[in-house]
């Protein structure tokens, strides 16, 4: 077994590899990693010497440790070795890349690898993303231990088993190093929508097609406006059009109008008529107005139906909406003449109709409204929802408290 206990990749890089006779055959430059059970192993290492890199496999490897590295070969007995876009080299594809931490919510830099003795093999158990991995590859990790001491702290270790990443594939770019998707998935859209943050937009989009539609939409909603458009004019039509048609119908048209012209008719294209159809109802409007900030997802009843009748409808309507605040009133010409707050309803006698318990002065604006008038009304009368009606008085849509939140606010101050 030519490995004897764990050790640090940063602790053998640029040891000399000696041959049976005790003289160099080259140092450390990297090592080929393979795919095996239960965790990734190390096949080979990559010797440099005079400029000239060589492949030393690790069946032919006599001793593996922190003090030597010896094989069973001589110099003339080493193959040389070109780099092959097929091949994951330890240094080259997996230090200093990026992965998701997704107990600290981040995207994090591997600093160093982990490797331990497993079977007459050398296996990768984990990655150090923590500082004492900085300090272990400048040769000062001791020193960093002493300085602490002496304030009566310690260095922390901040480690992530390999248990925790995707299968391994060659050439890894930054995230392709990451936790498994069903974890991902358990995250919050606005915690995944943190790490998409950091990366590139390449790697964002390629991070959000992993993920399941749902949670992909959701997280989609949470991104700054350049990074929604960046990421879905990095994907494909249909990938997109699956996240977008997930989406509320205004935070589609938010996306999707912020594309070139010719992107967001394909993946309107892609979506299904009466999704399509209301998302390009919301386009017609100016985006800083109530027309462009509204949703027309909204449930309006009439105000001779009972209150238990609302309920019921209200169980099966409320299943296809992101959120409910309100019912609304309207009559046959669908103007608005009312409406019932959800607890007003709870509270109210099932056989009272809801004309008889709805609030006929509805505070209102047109769709060309200015979105500061908006806000300024919603606030003023501590409204979680403002209902947009044209000339006529009919509904239209609904301008939700978050959305105006999203428009006025700076996502740091939210």
């Amino acid at each position: 077994m030519p490995l004897f206990a764990e050790l640090f990749l940063s602790e053998v890089l640029k040891e000399p590899v000696l041959d049976p006779k005790g003289e160099e055959l080259g140092r450390l430059k990297d090592m080929v990693v393979v795919k095996a059970e239960p965790l990734p192993k190390v096949d080979a290492l990559i010797i440099e010497k005079k400029g000239d890199l060589f492949c030393l496999p690790w069946s032919r490897l006599n001793m593996f440790n922190k003090r030597i590295i010896a094989a069973k070969v001589s110099g003339a007995e080493l193959a040389p070795y070109d780099e092959a876009a097929d091949d994951l080299l330890a240094v080259r594809d997996i230090l200093d890349k990026q992965i998701v931490d997704v107990n600290g919510v981040k995207v994090v830099r591997v600093n160093d690898i982990k490797l331990e003795g497993y079977e007459s093999e050398a296996v990768l158990i984990a990655v150090d993303v923590g500082v004492r991995g900085i300090l272990r590859r400048l040769g000062v990790e001791r020193k960093g231990e002493d300085f602490l001491r002496v304030f009566k702290a310690t260095l922390p270790y901040n480690m992530i088993s390999w248990n925790y990443m995707q299968p391994l594939q060659p050439k890894l770019t930054a995230i392709a190093l990451t936790v498994p998707r069903q974890m991902l998935s358990e995250l919050h859209p606005a915690d995944i929508a943190d790490i998409i943050s950091q990366v590139s937009h390449d790697e964002g989009a390629a991070f959000l097609k992993n993920l399941d539609v749902d949670v992909a939409a959701e997280t989609l909603s949470e991104l700054s406006t350049e990074d929604q458009v960046e990421i879905i004019r990095g994907m494909d039509t249909e990938k997109a059009s699956d996240i977008i048609e997930m989406m509320s119908p205004d935070e589609a048209a938010d996306v999707l109008g912020d594309l070139p012209a010719e992107k967001a008719k394909e993946i309107l294209e892609h979506i299904e008529k009466e999704e399509a159809e209301d998302i390009q109802e919301l386009l017609g409007h100016e985006e800083d107005t109530a027309g462009g900030l509204m949703t027309n997802e909204f449930l309006a009843y009439s105000p001779e139906m009972t209150v238990k009748e609302a309920i019921e409808r209200f169980r099966k309507d409320a299943e296809e909406l992101e959120t409910v605040y309100y019912l609304y009133m309207v009559d046959e010409a669908e103007r608005l003449v009312g409406v019932v707050s959800l607890r007003e309803l709870i509270m109210a006698d099932p056989e009272m109709r809801l004309s008889e318990i709805m609030e006929a002065k509805v505070k209102t604006v047109t769709p060309d409204a200015d979105e500061k008038v908006v806000a300024q009304i919603t606030a003023k009368y501590n409204l979680v929802a403002l209902p947009v009606v044209d000339n006529e008085g009919v509904l239209l849509g609904i301008v939700t408290v978050d959305d105006i939140l999203a428009r006025i606010v700076p996502s740091a101050k939210r």
